[in-house]
């Protein structure tokens, strides 16, 4: 795990461009997904790109803050980050996304976040880990104990990060 703090310019970034997403969604008449009510989408916006950027300086990556690529770019390089706001969270990864893409689980809120693990998503979709929390969509809930060490995918070939 690699403890990261964010700086008031990257938390600026992360505000800005998470507010542009909810904003797209918004302009695109798009619901919140996965069970969020309507008022939520603003700071699972915010928190998600910060939780980005964290990764993004564990792994020594850029991070390009995208708008309007989800599903089609991955969040830093191919690599797709899912941030979570409490510490003892796990991994959540979904029916849909790619069983080739590797997945980063980021904990916290701003400005300070753990980049706890990761795991490929064909690694990630086991029946064992399939629930449904919180009267929402049912997702593979991958446990902080079964991802592989953050400084693995760091050091890792350019085929897993760029």
């Amino acid at each position: 795990m690699v403890e990261i703090h964010l700086t008031w310019g990257e938390l600026h970034m992360a505000a800005q461009i998470g507010v542009l997403r909810q904003l797209e969604a918004v302009r695109k008449g798009l619901p919140d997904r996965h069970g969020f009510d309507g008022d939520t989408g603003w700071t699972i916006h915010i928190e998600g790109a910060a939780g980005e950027i964290a990764a993004a300086k564990a792994l020594g990556l850029y991070w390009g803050g995208t708008v309007n690529t989800f599903k089609t770019e991955g969040d830093v390089g191919n690599i797709e980050v899912r941030t979570r706001s409490k510490p003892h969270y796990d991994l959540l990864v979904r029916d849909n996304d790619k069983n080739e893409s590797v997945f980063v689980l980021v904990t916290g809120k701003s400005p300070k976040y753990n980049v706890v693990g990761w795991i490929l998503g064909k690694d990630a979709k086991k029946t064992e880990w399939y629930a449904d929390y919180g009267n929402r969509p049912p997702a593979y809930f991958v446990p902080q104990n079964c991802l592989r060490p953050i400084e693995e995918l760091k050091n890792a070939s350019s085929n897993l990060v760029s």
